[in-house]
């Protein structure tokens, strides 16, 4: 008989294949005195060779499959192995103690991952997983335990976890991986984003899965309902054939749209943009017919090196977008680094909430020669293309004017020299903070636009981290607060003659759309992969007739209650 877990629907689409439980090895130390501790060094040495041959390759994979971004993980995890504190304790160790290189691996590895882990910085406690993460493979290696990587997976399976780290989720080859379902996550976990950067099936936080399925049992993924059946029966089975030749046709409808305009089904016209970290993204943007970049995230390009970017190398990644883009919108938003993004080289003050902290334009206006850097280089690139400058985490009307007087010191100069820049960038910024959504009216007089990035909007009016399990149910795109706060932003832009767009995960999100449709948002600008779904339900809502609903919706008392309302009125 059959048995139906339910969990997080994180990336749509159904899969139907065998289980491959993905555990973590056993990978038992045992302390043994040794005899020879030069052989004992050479056996830890080549751990680490294979160990950074691995990773290297994990590596080139993952820039080519999901790109930059995604692959910096693994520049980090290289950065561990040739760590000389960490290398030259473990070899002082064999050395000093006359122990075996499992013995002082995991002696040294544990005490520096118990080091970062009490510290109050969430960024230092991030280094604490790359470390047992890194530990693991070597520890592999010095034992002969093998894997269970899913690089090695040669024929169609759905992959049961706890959860899947970056370096498993780069290793999918997507021939043979057709989903995969695990016990912890949510939507803006890791794995879930790169879910559906892969469009591959996925369900997470089922909470249980790992305990209820055997290998190689036949499994069901639906991550469109957010449910996983295992064992299924010949109905079941041919049930879910149908539902996945139906989705297959539906997505084969979707590519149908690739040049249309986005409109709705009454004729009105909004604007279907892409995020994006870096230029490489550009090819699945174009694939699917996004109208604009809505948010080129910059930090990627100071990430995973050991100094700054020059104005330079800035300026050819802003160009190559802007020109690839051919006219059409770009928003490139400046420097956000800090919270979860830090920069070793920069060595930035410990803090003890970083995520409320010196960070984005906080630290740009204090690091001057940093963010003139950058507006140099963006100014420069404006002359290719149709470039909208951002400014993140802005909180007071202060600190906007602060950064656009820099932004127009730089285009004097850079006039002076006789260096081209475009007379039409609009200058907006980011509503991520409560204060400037509630100030919208004021902010709306000076800015050219508004980019809502509920990610961060969402936890700090909830007061709830997104990516805590214990609170994640705080984490509410429709509570009517929420959509109190993103109705007063875009009346403010459209009282003050602006456009408002939104850069969030909600504006990709099916049961938002019809929402902020309703609110009049113009621009949504979300992963590529969710334009045309996006596309195509846009062209089955009347604006009209949603915008007179949403008064009834803003009195609701709960998510669940707008969850449900747009179900019942806004689904066919």
């Amino acid at each position: 008989m059959s048995q139906q877990i339910t969990g997080i629907g994180a990336s749509a689409g159904i899969a139907i294949a065998k289980a491959f439980k993905l555990e973590d090895p056993v990978l038992e130390v045992e302390k043994k005195t040794i005899e020879d501790p030069k052989q004992e060094i050479e056996r830890f040495t080549d751990a680490i060779a294979k160990s950074k041959k691995e990773l290297e390759a994990i590596k080139v994979h993952a820039e080519k499959e999901l790109g930059e971004d995604k692959a910096a993980i693994f520049a980090a995890h290289l950065l561990v192995l040739e760590d000389p504190e960490l290398i030259d304790n473990v070899k002082s160790k064999i050395n000093e103690e006359m122990v075996n290189a499992e013995s002082a691996l995991d002696d040294v590895t544990g005490m520096f991952i118990t080091m970062f882990e009490n510290m109050d910085n969430d960024y230092m406690k991030e280094r604490a997983a790359d470390i047992r993460d890194v530990r693991k493979r070597v520890l592999a290696h010095l034992l002969n335990v093998t894997f269970s990587s899913p690089s090695m997976i040669t024929e169609e399976v759905i992959i049961i976890a706890k959860d899947l780290t970056p370096s498993d989720t780069a290793q999918l080859n997507r021939n043979y991986v057709k989903g995969f379902a695990t016990d912890i996550g949510g939507r803006t976990s890791h794995s879930a984003i790169m879910a559906r950067s892969m469009e591959i099936p996925a369900v997470v936080g089922t909470k249980k899965i790992t305990e209820e399925i055997e290998n190689g049992t036949i499994v069901i993924i639906d991550g469109i309902d957010g449910s996983v059946l295992i064992d299924p029966t010949s109905s079941e089975l041919d049930e879910y054939r149908k539902k996945l030749d139906k989705h297959i046709e539906q997505k084969q409808e979707w590519a149908k749209l690739v040049g249309e305009p986005s409109k709705t089904k009454d004729g009105q016209r909004v604007e279907l943009a892409a995020n994006i970290g870096t230029p490489k993204d550009l090819e699945g943007v174009l694939n699917n017919g996004a109208e604009a970049i809505g948010l080129y995230r910059t930090e990627f390009l100071y990430m995973n090196r050991d100094q700054l970017p020059t104005e330079d190398e800035q300026f050819e990644a802003y160009k190559e977008v802007l020109e690839k883009m051919e006219g059409k919108p770009v928003v490139i938003r400046t420097l956000d680094i800090g919270g979860d993004k830090e920069l070793p080289y920069l060595d930035l003050p410990d803090e003890l909430n970083p995520f409320l902290g010196y960070r984005a334009i906080r630290l740009c206006l204090d690091e001057q020669t940093i963010f003139r850097t950058q507006l140099r280089a963006l100014l420069r690139a404006s002359a290719f293309g149709n470039l909208k400058v951002m400014f993140p985490m802005i909180a007071t009307l202060d600190e906007f004017r602060q950064a656009k007087k820099i932004l127009n010191e730089e285009r004097q100069k850079l006039v002076a020299e006789n260096i081209r820049v475009s007379d039409s960038i609009q200058v907006g910024m980011m509503v991520e903070i409560p204060a400037a959504a509630v100030m919208a009216d004021q902010f709306a007089k000076e800015v050219d636009f508004f980019s809502i990035g509920t990610n961060d909007l969402i936890q700090y009016t909830m007061a709830a981290d997104r990516m805590n399990e214990q609170v994640s149910y705080l984490y509410q795109p429709y509570n009517p607060a929420i959509l109190s706060l993103v109705k007063n932003v875009i009346d403010a832009a459209h009282r003050n003659g602006k456009w408002a767009g939104m850069c969030g995960e909600m504006a990709g999100d099916e049961t938002a759309i019809p929402l902020l449709l309703g609110l009049g948002l113009d621009e949504f600008s979300m992963s590529a992969t969710s334009i045309l779904p996006a596309r195509s339900q846009l062209l089955h809502l009347d604006k009209a007739e949603v915008a007179a609903k949403l008064e009834e919706v803003l009195q609701l008392d709960s998510s669940q209650q707008v969850m449900e309302y747009v179900r019942n009125h806004f689904f066919q």
